[in-house]
């Protein structure tokens, strides 16, 4: 199996899951589920091309599917982005921390102070500002290849 790093460094298999997400947001009644037909005429990419991109992330197991007849029937599996999310953490709990200090007024000098409770607040701002930013580029779309 592919590291998760190397799934999703390709844009046209994040293209897919941002689709995937959107289809999650958008459409609560589908439970998140969109057939490869829809995927191909929203990217603008060849059947092929999508099914084989799919099928890499079917096998990393950030997508699950479902089979009707001949239809595939494809949804978002979040749990093995966790390891991407505890990857990003503390990079991202930095920058927040720091983000913090600047908006708490305290010196980028004096950041490094920060006590305990602190800290974990600006993680979870940090934390809520990627979340919220995943919201609005979902709301907004995709990138549409050319």
């Amino acid at each position: 199996m592919a590291d998760i790093f190397d799934v999703v460094a390709d844009t046209t298999r994040r293209d897919i899951l941002a689709v995937l997400l959107e289809r999650e947001t958008s459409v609560p009644a589908s439970g998140g589920e969109i057939s490869v037909s829809e995927i191909v005429s929203t990217l603008g990419l060849s059947q092929p091309t999508v099914s084989k991109h799919l099928k890499v992330l079917r096998e990393a197991g950030l997508v699950g599917v479902r089979e009707e007849g001949q239809h595939r029937y494809y949804h978002l599996d979040r749990g093995p982005l966790e390891v991407l999310e505890d990857w990003l953490i503390p990079f991202v709990s930095s920058d927040a921390a720091a983000d913090a200090a600047t908006l708490a007024g305290v010196d980028s000098d004096d950041a490094a102070s920060l006590n305990h409770d602190q800290l974990a607040l600006a993680s979870a701002i940090g934390k809520a500002f990627a979340e919220t930013a995943q919201k609005v580029t979902a709301v907004v779309g995709p990138k549409k290849r050319k």
